[in-house]
Order: structure tokens, then sequence, then C-alpha cells
């Protein structure tokens, strides 16, 4: 499956052709169309999404509008965190900003392979690590940086999606409104 070596590769986790049919064997293909929502608020996370083709985000409602938690492109790897280790309904939502394929990694099949295979245990860790890391920098850009520099941070990590997701969602997820990042985006010109 290249999908596995593509996301081992992004890791730096090396992996046997053994350990990448074992996980491939867990995976469900899925295609979404553009504006289809994933995940519903209010259901308990199951899965890991592995991105092959289009954009995703993760999203949630406060005070009647619409806030961008999160991005995921080709190659990466999305997920619910809170609700999928505790086992308790998301407040987020997942939605699929354009034509989609995902695979669904099942979290407790994959747990169970992990118990027994170091090299999927070894990018279990990479991920989640990694996942940890950008919640991090995620929440101190909010702290410490102004609008223009969350926006250079911005088209810096995550080129493709500030190529082609929409202004209104880019906006929310750098707690703007589209009006100010109009003007931040016009004054980087």
């Amino acid at each position: 499956m290249d999908i596995i070596r593509i996301i081992a590769n992004k890791y730096n986790v090396r992996v046997s052709e053994n350990s990448v049919e074992e996980l491939a064997s867990i995976l469900e293909r899925r295609e979404y169309k553009k504006d289809e929502i994933i995940l519903e608020q209010g259901i308990i996370s199951r899965y890991l999404y592995i991105i092959e083709k289009g954009i995703i985000r993760q999203f949630y409602y406060k005070d009647g509008r619409d806030i961008t938690e999160h991005f995921s492109s080709e190659g990466n790897v999305a997920t619910c965190l809170e609700s999928l280790f505790l086992k308790e309904p998301t407040k987020l939502l997942v939605e699929a900003l354009e034509p989609s394929v995902i695979y669904l990694l099942d979290y407790e099949k994959w747990k169970a392979i992990c118990n027994r295979n170091p090299e999927i245990n070894e990018l279990y860790q990479r991920i989640f690590e990694y996942k940890l890391i950008v919640s991090q920098q995620k929440a101190d850009s909010w702290r410490f940086e102004s609008a223009h520099e969350r926006y250079e941070r911005f088209c810096k990590e995550y080129p493709i999606i500030a190529k082609r997701a929409a202004i209104a969602h880019i906006a929310s997820y750098l707690l703007m409104t589209p009006e100010t990042l109009s003007r931040v985006r016009s004054a980087a010109l």
C-alpha cells in the first residue's frame, strides 16, 4: 500500500513489507464528495483518517460561527484525539473540503497490531508525538504571534491548504475575520 509507505516516510519510520501488509489489512478506503461530513459532532471517533487525495478540516460551532480547528491534506493523518482516546462523543466535525480519498484506520485494531509489531508501534508513537507538537505550536502561535505572523506561518507550514482552502475557513483557523485576513494578505503582497 503506497499510502502506508508515504506515511511511514513522512514520520521517518522504516517498515517492512510484512508490516505494510499487516497495516493495510485493517485500512478501509472511502471516497467523499466536496462538503461531505466525514464525522458528525456527538459521535465517538474510532478512526484515524489518512488522506490520499483532497483536503479535510476539523471544525466546531461557537456562538453560531463555524471555527476551523485543523486542516489535513494529501499524505497527512487526522483524527479527533480527545474522542479517540477517551471514547467520548466528539465536539468536532470532520468535513471534506474537496473530493477526497481517505483511508480509515480503526484505532483499536491498530493498537492491537502495535502490541505485537515494533515497527508499527514506532509509527504510532511518531504520529502522536507529531500531533502533540503541532497542537502546542498552534496554541503558541495564537498566544504570541500577530495576525500577520500567524498568516505567514500558516502559508509556510500549509502551502497546499493556503492555495486550495476557502478564505473563510483559513480566517477562522487563524482566529480572524475574512476581512482581517484579506487585509493581512494584501499587506503581505
